[in-house]
């Protein structure tokens, strides 16, 4: 078992979560409640990673965020940071192809509103950040809730993206998900059995503890 793997991707995914949280708070409800020119092809953008060949995701990033790239040579010479095949890189790799499991689930239960309860809390006096913590966000909760259960999932099982950005140093960028394959390929099929495992069981209890806190919160409201 790789645990130092186990720990990075829990790492990863964690974080992933912190910058992902609010920004997909915020990018689901502005798309749920506005309608202008242009909404389906920045909706199409959201859903992109989701449909994007991994690899094609990765080596895009690469790309534009590597060594050679502008972005990349800027951030070197400014900032003495590398943005690829090294843990901020996999970061914001993360946090990219997390989008569409983050903003989708936000935006459909903001759409599922009733707008009239919107216009109710204004003419209670409400703001709207008010009306956006004591009103939309505990109707919104458990569509928040799974959204975060996804991302902190597929981060954990994300390969082709996770290899093209990070590559598989120890420490730095193997991910639970490149270790397994690392063995599959020394054909140690045991230490890939078991972490195949670990990696199923916690993706299984994640899903069903999501599942669980949801039906919760349905029979609370």
């Amino acid at each position: 078992m790789d645990w130092q793997a186990l720990v990075l991707s829990l790492e990863l995914a964690s974080l992933t979560l912190v910058v992902l949280l609010p920004a997909g708070l915020w990018l689901g409800r502005w798309l749920a409640y506005s309608e202008f020119p242009g909404k389906a092809w920045i909706e199409a953008l959201v859903v992109l990673p989701l449909v994007l060949p991994p690899t094609v995701l990765g080596y895009y990033l690469l790309v534009s965020l590597g060594a050679a790239s502008p972005v990349g040579r800027w951030v070197a010479q400014n900032f003495d940071v590398q943005l690829s095949f090294n843990f901020a890189g996999l970061l914001i790799a993360s946090v990219v192809f997390n989008i569409p499991f983050m903003v989708q689930p936000v935006q459909r239960a903001f759409m599922a509103i009733p707008r009239d309860l919107g216009e109710a809390a204004a003419v209670s006096g409400l703001g709207l950040w008010q009306t956006f913590w004591r009103v939309e966000l505990p109707l919104v909760w458990p569509g928040v809730l799974s959204a975060m259960v996804l991302t902190f999932v597929h981060t954990l099982g994300e390969f082709g993206v996770v290899l093209m950005m990070g590559g598989s140093i120890p420490g730095e960028t193997r991910t639970i998900a490149i270790a397994i394959y690392d063995r599959v390929q020394a054909f140690d099929m045991v230490a890939a059995d078991r972490m195949a495992l670990l990696l199923l069981l916690l993706s299984l209890l994640a899903v069903a503890a999501s599942f669980f806190a949801s039906a919760r919160l349905a029979v609370r409201r």
